[in-house]
């Protein structure tokens, strides 16, 4: 994905929402990242019947009680908060009714109304079978229900790309805009709680029993977290001629597969290099202009080693100086909305002009030789960032997004941007971990 299209279009973000463990709506999420972040707390879902049943949860406040149903389907919480940021979103991009009708809707979703079914399901244990046949639904129902629920009418769509899905969904909304398919898309994800996820990283033993711990040498594993992220993308010269804000511009997208694994990653890192050094070239940039990375960062004892190493042969010895936001030690593994809480994380720090201080390490495993700065907020020192999101099945997408001159991240740095940290990770000698998940 070039960061122009054939004629000529540049992409920029007009509009945010988000529901995570740190509340409702884009002001609280900024406010719990700069203020240490979430914690795990244990699911109450009495049919989890697991180990480990720690998750980063949206409070329960903060989970809409509505719409219940889309058409014949029930709907459970991710759907439901997927509504609710939608509406934050294009409520925060200016978009009246009129232009809604135009607005396409592309989503990255994985478990989608599972939560749903797994009610259903727990609930008719011991039923005769007659009774509970006939009743299926759809598990991708949460693009479709946010493009009811708000009146986009450009078309709607699904991708299921497991923990990476966002992030293509992102792409792939700015690929239509870049070709002139459609001026303005709604893109992001959501996720609700769901016991098959649990149970899986139970069963493949890759959940922490303590946290969300990436790149901390004492992480086993992930631990997940539920929650909505949406983002309005728009074309420049559209956003311009209707007076709209950017908070920043996605300039570039790249794609690979590592073909390695149906879970882990290569542990030689060749196709994430590649997607990330693709995504530089399509955006014009050298590495040296990227300020700040969100990396995919799991917490996996593998993904983190390979990440590592990947960043570092891309960034060489810019990456001693390279400031990492683990977003996944503040809100736990979002799976298929990981992307577009990453996209959204990078939107923002380039609007306020600084990378916020990392979550504690208790001690950085040192075969990741990547800067996690912890004890202060750092202004980025040059206006891009990188953001990766990695999957099952070894899919791997990087985006970068760059400030917008004039549009707040100027005058964020000038004003209100941390000190620099002092504090900086000294490159180790490195060799490849035998386990891990790319999750």
């Amino acid at each position: 994905m070039s960061h122009r299209g054939a004629n000529g279009r540049r992409v920029v973000v007009t509009g945010l929402g988000a529901i995570s463990c740190l509340g409702s709506g884009v002001p609280a999420f900024w406010q719990g990242l700069t203020s240490g972040g979430g914690a795990p707390r244990p699911v109450t879902d009495p049919d989890a019947r697991m180990e480990n049943r720690l998750m980063y949860l949206v409070p329960a406040a903060d989970v809409p009680d509505g719409p219940e149903r889309h058409a014949h389907v029930e709907l459970a919480a991710g759907p439901r908060m997927a509504i609710a940021a939608a509406h934050e979103a294009v409520a925060d991009a200016g978009l009246d009714e009129a232009r809604r009708e135009r607005l396409c809707v592309v989503l990255g979703v994985e478990m989608g109304n599972a939560g749903r079914h797994e009610a259903r399901r727990a609930a008719e244990h011991g039923a005769p079978i007659r009774q509970g046949a006939g009743r299926w639904s759809p598990m991708t129902v949460t693009s479709a229900a946010v493009s009811a629920a708000i009146g986009a009418t450009g078309g709607s769509t699904s991708v299921g790309n497991a923990c990476a899905a966002s992030g293509y969904a992102a792409a792939i909304a700015a690929d239509m805009i870049r070709a002139g398919e459609a001026d303005v898309v709604l893109t992001g994800g959501a996720e609700g709680p769901t016991r098959v996820g649990m149970g899986v990283f139970n069963r493949i033993g890759a959940a922490d029993p303590v946290a969300c711990r990436p790149f901390d040498t004492d992480r086993q594993g992930t631990l997940f977290g539920d929650g909505a992220a949406m983002l309005v993308l728009e074309s420049a010269e559209h956003a311009e001629a209707r007076g709209a804000t950017p908070y920043a511009e996605l300039s570039a997208a790249a794609f690979s597969c590592d073909a390695h694994h149906p879970t882990a990653p290569d542990p030689g890192g060749t196709q994430a290099v590649r997607g990330m050094r693709r995504a530089l070239a399509d955006a014009g940039l050298r590495p040296e202009d990227v300020g700040g990375v969100v990396p995919h960062g799991t917490g996996t004892p593998l993904n983190d080693v390979v990440e590592s190493e990947a960043l570092r042969e891309v960034f060489g010895e810019h990456c001693d100086e390279l400031p990492l936001f683990s977003l996944k030690a503040m809100i736990g593994h979002t799976a298929g909305v990981a992307g577009a809480f990453g996209v959204l994380t990078a939107a923002l720090m380039l609007h306020h002009g600084r990378v916020p201080a990392n979550a504690p390490v208790t001690a950085q495993d040192p075969r990741c030789a990547v800067w996690l700065p912890q004890d202060r907020p750092v202004p980025l020192s040059a206006s891009a960032v990188l953001v990766n999101a990695y999957a099952f099945g070894g899919n791997n997408v990087s985006l970068v997004l760059s400030g917008v001159p004039g549009a707040g991240s100027a005058r964020e740095r000038q004003g209100t941007a941390g000190q620099a940290a002092t504090a900086r990770h000294a490159p180790a000698p490195q060799d490849t971990g035998t386990r891990g998940a790319a999750a």
